[in-house]
């Protein structure tokens, strides 16, 4: 439940890095995305569905005359964008992620021991004179 959560803080998130990494692995993956759901993860879904090119699934508001085409509400291009969005939000929010757990692991890194208060120092200077 925590992913889903996190996915949901970034979703609202207005920083500009995840924005450019979104950007960046949207434009890189886009293509590949739309390929696989067009190509792979839609026809088996259509043939499930009643057969059929999920492209040409579509609402007939208005049948076409002649010389006017119809006009239709096409959900079938609508499923595939929008099944290609979420497969490219969650790349992207998995390579967020990624980014931000290495930030928490460098921020939880021990940093150098603090500085010695002014007594410590000064016995240890006297400490170092003695043993010469």
């Amino acid at each position: 439940m925590s992913m889903i959560k996190e996915f949901k803080d970034f979703a609202m998130k207005g920083n500009v890095v995840d924005m450019a990494v979104g950007i960046i692995i949207g434009g890189a993956f886009g293509k590949i995305i739309s390929s696989f759901v067009a190509d792979v993860l839609m026809p088996p879904i259509g043939m499930l569905l009643g057969g059929g090119d999920y492209k040409t699934w579509a609402w007939k508001l208005r049948e076409g005359a002649e010389g006017v085409a119809p006009v239709t509400v096409n959900i079938g291009n609508f499923l595939g964008t929008v099944i290609d969005f979420l497969i490219i939000a969650f790349a992207i929010f998995m390579v967020v992620k990624g980014m931000n757990s290495l930030k928490k692991k460098q921020e939880e890194a021990p940093a150098a021991p603090p500085e010695p208060p002014a007594d410590v120092k000064l016995l240890t200077e006297i400490r170092d004179l003695l043993k010469k």
